[in-house]
């Protein structure tokens, strides 16, 4: 049965150790991170910069190689949108550094997306050019028609950005004949009439 006396005040301990303080400042910085993905998708940028930048400080107090990854992948998407690719470039390698180290393919991939993308708009095809060929390779490895396909448009795409419009031709003709194999008819042509248009242009 519960005791009916109070507990004297002075014989009640901090409940706050060492590593409640450690959860608390990982809460904050989760918090931080929060705000910032909110911020980011309602396009308040400036202010997705700062809760992120604190959210990132928030991860790397704590150890949090996890947090640490997240932070700067939302912070390279806040630069992207602010059309500040070189920073983006920088945020967007840390993270792929991170999953790397901790042997997450599935994350370098979409990293790997996101780096051609900004060093496209940054004016670097050669580097766009290299990310995207590692990335049709691995599609190519792991058999996956729908990745190969997307890697592939964006490669055409390139192509006709840098002038090269035979090899975009030919890319297209690829992708025709990737929708083909699935008889994806319409999907077929449309790739096939951009290949002839490109050749004829």
């Amino acid at each position: 049965m519960a005791s009916d006396q109070i507990q004297p005040l002075g014989a009640i301990k901090p409940v706050c150790d060492q590593s409640s303080e450690d959860a608390v400042n990982e809460s904050q910085a989760r918090k931080d991170y929060r705000e910032g993905r909110t911020y980011l998708s309602n396009g308040d940028y400036g202010q997705a910069a700062i809760s992120l930048h604190n959210a990132l400080k928030g991860f790397e107090e704590a150890g949090d190689i996890q947090g640490v990854a997240n932070a700067v992948d939302r912070l390279g998407d806040t630069c992207m949108a602010k059309e500040e690719y070189a920073m983006a470039i920088e945020h967007f390698k840390r993270a792929a550094e991170i999953c790397e180290q901790e042997d997450d393919s599935f994350s370098v991939l979409s990293l790997n997306k996101k780096l051609a993308a900004a060093y496209r708009k940054q004016g670097e095809p050669d580097k766009s050019f290299e990310l995207l060929f590692d990335m049709l390779e691995h599609y190519r490895l792991t058999n996956n028609p729908k990745g190969a396909v997307e890697a592939l448009i964006v490669i055409g795409e390139l192509y006709v950005e840098t002038g090269q419009n035979s090899k975009a031709a030919d890319t297209y003709r690829t992708v025709s004949s990737i929708h083909a194999n699935y008889k994806h008819e319409r999907m077929a042509k449309e790739f096939a009439q951009k290949a002839d248009e490109l050749e004829q242009a």
